[in-house]
């Protein structure tokens, strides 16, 4: 099985726990995560970015000040802008938010449910299977010197015909360069590999 269909299968077993959608930021790095997914209702994802939340989620600052888990409800939790009283109008009332990695390498993730709090059992499946997206989805140390060649050759513009024939070598074979290195990047598309790379400091 593919790393894109193990990530895609942890992702429904939090779907089945998270009944009121998820956020899940991975490898955060000079403030974007590598990868991002949710399911929170649109209307709320729209409203949250609309009004800059981010800037003010209780969440945001939890999940860079430590590791670990956290309930929503958790008294310790500072919310001075309401931030938890106006997802509740969303149907966000009940949270939990795993943090883990490196300061330079956080990810943080969201999950809710409307009608209950999640059990601890709950938390440590969630927890767990967050840790294990983490490390699936962390990014290479480096690319191969004939992957490299080939991102840098599109990323500048050239096309398949002519950057295989800068390089010596068949279209066929710069496409089986850009198909390994978009692999090893978890990239979909050739345009999000080279992105990858270059946010990695890959090429």
């Amino acid at each position: 099985m593919s790393i894109r269909a193990r990530i895609d299968v942890e992702l429904q077993n939090l779907a089945r726990l998270a009944t009121s959608g998820y956020f899940i930021g991975l490898h955060i790095r000079f403030t974007s995560p590598l990868f991002t997914f949710q399911t929170y209702d649109q209307r709320w994802i729209d409203h949250y970015t609309e009004n800059g939340y981010v800037l003010r989620d209780p969440m945001t600052a939890w999940g860079f000040s430590r590791t670990g888990w956290i309930r929503w409800s958790d008294p310790a939790l500072l919310d001075p802008f309401g931030l938890f009283r106006e997802a509740a109008r969303y149907g966000l009332n009940f949270g939990a938010t795993v943090a883990w990695g490196p300061i330079k390498s956080r990810t943080i993730a969201s999950f809710a449910r409307s009608d209950r709090e999640f059990r601890d059992d709950e938390i440590a499946k969630i927890e767990k299977t967050v840790l294990r997206l983490h490390d699936l989805s962390e990014p290479p140390e480096a690319l191969t010197e004939p992957q490299i060649e080939a991102l840098k050759m599109i990323a500048g513009g050239d096309r398949f015909a002519a950057a295989a024939e800068k390089l010596g070598i068949s279209e066929s074979a710069l496409k089986a360069r850009i198909t390994t290195a978009r692999n090893r990047l978890m990239a979909r598309t050739t345009a999000e590999a080279i992105q990858r790379a270059k946010d990695n400091r890959l090429i």
